[in-house]
């Protein structure tokens, strides 16, 4: 199991001929956003390779496969989903040796590159980013879910709560709108309006 996905790229730095090739296996990525630390979680190992070609002078294309099985939660519930995505790689990459952190920026032919300066590149925000550009904005567990009370938080596919106990369906009065015969329907201010005949104009 690989602790964070890195690529070894000074001698293709050296070389223009050279290539370079890293692959392993996943549990989790560790990424930065708005400077908080945020991890994914993976349902079991996830296969990544990477292969990075020279384009010349500090330029190369990185190209490969990475195929988690996302760990994320129901949009309703909160219960744990499993999400398979099978992601393909690729982007352009740019030395620069006074980057301290990588970076995506638009190139000029308008696609995606991944600015760097240290020659051990670490992968991780980058398949992080691709993972989440990858996977759905929000899953459920079930087409059936019913999510959870929102007084206690209980999880209603376990059951109703107290808070949702089943009131009798009572036969509706079709011109009052309310239960017939019921208390309410002899207390409505306006049921002695309903037989009131308008003189006509």
């Amino acid at each position: 199991m690989t602790d964070s996905p890195r690529i070894h790229l000074g001698s293709l730095l050296r070389s223009s001929t050279e290539d370079a090739h890293v692959e392993g296996n996943l549990d989790h990525l560790q990424y930065e956003q708005g400077r908080t630390q945020h991890t994914l979680r993976f349902a079991e190992s996830a296969p990544f390779e990477v292969d990075v070609n020279a384009l010349g002078t500090n330029e190369m294309y990185l190209q490969g496969t990475f195929e988690p099985v996302l760990v994320m939660e129901c949009a309703r519930c909160l219960r744990e989903v499993h999400v398979p995505l099978e992601i393909t790689l690729g982007t352009l990459l740019r030395y620069e040796p006074s980057v301290e952190t990588p970076y995506l920026e638009e190139a000029e032919t308008g696609e995606e590159m991944l600015v760097f300066g240290d020659p051990d590149l670490d992968l991780s925000a980058y398949l992080a980013e691709t993972t989440l550009l990858g996977a759905p904005l929000s899953v459920l567990h079930d087409e059936s879910c019913r999510g959870l009370c929102q007084v206690c938080g209980h999880d209603l596919n376990d059951g109703p709560c107290e808070h949702m106990a089943q009131v009798p369906v009572e036969e509706i009065d079709d011109e009052l709108g309310i239960p017939a015969g019921s208390l309410h329907a002899k207390q409505n201010p306006f049921a002695s309006l309903a037989d009131l005949k308008l003189p006509e104009e």
